[in-house]
């Protein structure tokens, strides 16, 4: 049985929990219940606070974990991490009352800057030459500014609302964040063996998220050009039409290069182009 340990609330936990349900893994979950076990696959999830996660994982309490790349470098433990997810996206960032002038990082000398993550802050100032005064608080670091704690902020930022609802501008991105998995790095071989089936599963889940399975329909003097537009994961598929002359491709494309390709495979001679969400891809 291996033990991952995965926020107990929020858009985090949210995404988390999609991400373990995407990979065919069932279980039960409840706000009142602080751990469940999945029906279908050797996993015991553990509601925690992020903060407290990669503490948990690297002292063995849990195996693996789910956590923000801020807390896992705020804490000094970035060596855990195993896999990059790519959801729960967000900045660190700098932020001031919006009636303030400011030019740039150095008219932050001498202020008091109110943070959660004082580690990733200090480095991102002594990179620049700045020193402030850092006070570490926990939550409603918004307001700190409003009732005269600090000059300015460096807080998570996801939309940017919860600063404008609070009279602050963002002027300075600190440190770029993601969900990633981390493990403990004593896992027995049984517990290892399980971390690498999930990962493979996990793998599978992303590569499908990234990519679009598409069926077109082209004449056959066209279908050389328009397989080159569509390289696939080896090459495309190519099926003949009850219609004479004609032939049915079927490819995957990136995500990133998908509306490029559409318009070049229209302009190639592509008819009736299908564009399918991938589940799973596996290769």
């Amino acid at each position: 049985m291996l033990r991952i340990a995965i926020q107990k609330s929020g858009r985090l936990s949210d995404d988390s929990l999609k991400l373990i349900r995407e990979c065919g893994i069932s279980f039960i979950s409840s706000s009142l219940k602080l751990k469940t076990e999945s029906t279908n696959f050797p996993l015991e999830i553990l509601f925690l606070r992020d903060d407290d996660i990669p503490g948990y994982v690297a002292d063995g309490v849990a195996d693996i974990g789910i956590v923000g790349q801020n807390v896992l470098v705020e804490e000094g433990m970035q060596h855990l991490t195993v896999e990059e997810l790519g959801f729960s996206k967000c900045r660190l960032s700098l932020a001031v009352p919006k009636g303030d002038n400011y030019s740039s990082i150095e008219d932050l000398n001498g202020k008091n800057i109110a943070t959660s993550y004082p580690n990733l802050l200090q480095s991102y100032l002594s990179e620049r030459g700045v020193q402030a005064n850092i006070h570490t608080i926990s939550g409603s670091v918004e307001i700190a500014p409003s009732i005269g704690l600090a000059d300015a902020i460096c807080d998570i930022v996801s939309s940017g609302s919860t600063l404008i609802s609070n009279g602050l501008k963002e002027v300075e991105r600190v440190f770029k964040s993601q969900a990633v998995l981390i493990a403990n790095k004593d896992l027995n071989a049984e517990k290892q063996e399980i971390l690498e089936k999930l990962l493979f599963r996990i793998q599978s889940v992303q590569r499908a998220q990234r990519a679009k399975y598409i069926l077109l329909n082209a004449p056959n003097d066209k279908v050389a050009e328009i397989s080159k537009l569509l390289p696939g994961v080896k090459s495309p598929t190519v099926l003949p039409l009850l219609e004479e002359g004609w032939s049915s491709l079927h490819s995957v494309v990136n995500e990133d290069d998908f509306w490029d390709k559409i318009e070049k495979l229209k302009a190639a001679g592509a008819q009736g182009i299908l564009v399918v969400p991938i589940e799973k891809m596996i290769i």
